[in-house]
């Protein structure tokens, strides 16, 4: 067990911010988080988490997949306190952080994620974990799974992926891990890209449009000048800035203002 006191952090929020679709909330309160090939259960009381892994593992992975190297009080405090919808949106989504997540992962997870609900993407993406992915255990004997390779999607076949739920958006997953496999786009190469440049690469991938790939580098690069806009971005931008975002105010840390915005449209009473 490795406990930390951290500011600006809840993991409910983040739970809730639709940027990660492994986490589930367990009786007693706790959250179960899978990533990639790891798990561990998230506790918190207040400013107090206690984090279900050794220190090692800890500081290996999770200490940096949930940005905690990060200040968030610095992004809080450069809101224009003129801007009351942002204020007030900070101040309810102010324990979200932009999560460090597995390239791959948000690559199939936001193909998936299309014309779709939270909780659909959330058993799309379990289905084709346990069908696909392999199983692990941790030391203390659960098992779950791991997210499934591209080569593991590849060799299925669209009807296989259809039987997952995933619909019309199987033959995207199928020919974007196919296009992985071949070489045809590399993973690697992207995670060494500027935020430009990696969105153009990720575009050359079958289904990935402007937004998808705005949302897999803010979630899976750290992009934090991206600025997804979806139905729930569109909307909060026409009600409240008609004039458009203050972009160059918040220049580098747009993707941050995003979350909040977004919480808040999702969540406005919560």
């Amino acid at each position: 067990m490795t406990v930390r006191e951290i500011e600006n952090f809840s993991i409910s929020q983040i739970d809730r911010s639709g940027q990660c679709f492994r986490m589930k909330k367990l009786a007693g309160g706790s959250y179960a988080v899978t990533a990639a090939d790891r798990y561990v259960q998230v506790f918190q009381e207040g400013e107090k988490v206690s984090f279900s892994c050794t220190e090692q593992e800890y500081d290996e992975f999770w200490r940096q997949y949930f940005d905690l190297d990060r200040d968030y009080g610095v992004y809080l405090a450069q809101i224009d306190p003129q801007d009351e919808y942002l204020s007030r949106a900070a101040r309810r989504g102010s324990g979200i952080r932009i999560l460090r997540q597995d390239l791959w992962e948000m690559i199939v997870t936001f193909l998936i994620s299309q014309q779709n609900t939270i909780t659909r993407i959330r058993r799309c993406v379990q289905n084709i974990c346990e069908k696909y992915g392999e199983k692990c255990f941790t030391a203390e004997g659960i098992s779950y799974y791991a997210f499934p390779k591209p080569q593991a999607l590849a060799d299925a076949s669209e009807e296989e992926l259809r039987a997952c739920n995933l619909g019309y958006r199987s033959k995207y997953v199928l020919r974007t891990a196919q296009s992985i496999v071949s070489g045809e786009v590399s993973l690697d190469a992207v995670r060494a890209m500027t935020y430009e440049e990696a969105r153009a690469e990720l575009l050359k991938l079958y289904g990935i449009g402007e937004k998808v790939s705005a949302c897999i580098c803010l979630f899976a690069l750290h992009s934090l000048e991206a600025f997804p806009v979806d139905t729930h971005i569109r909307q909060a931008l026409e009600n409240h800035y008609p004039n458009g975002f203050p972009h160059e105010r918040y220049s580098g840390v747009q993707g941050v203002m995003q979350q909040y915005i977004f919480y808040q449209e999702l969540f406005p009473e919560v």
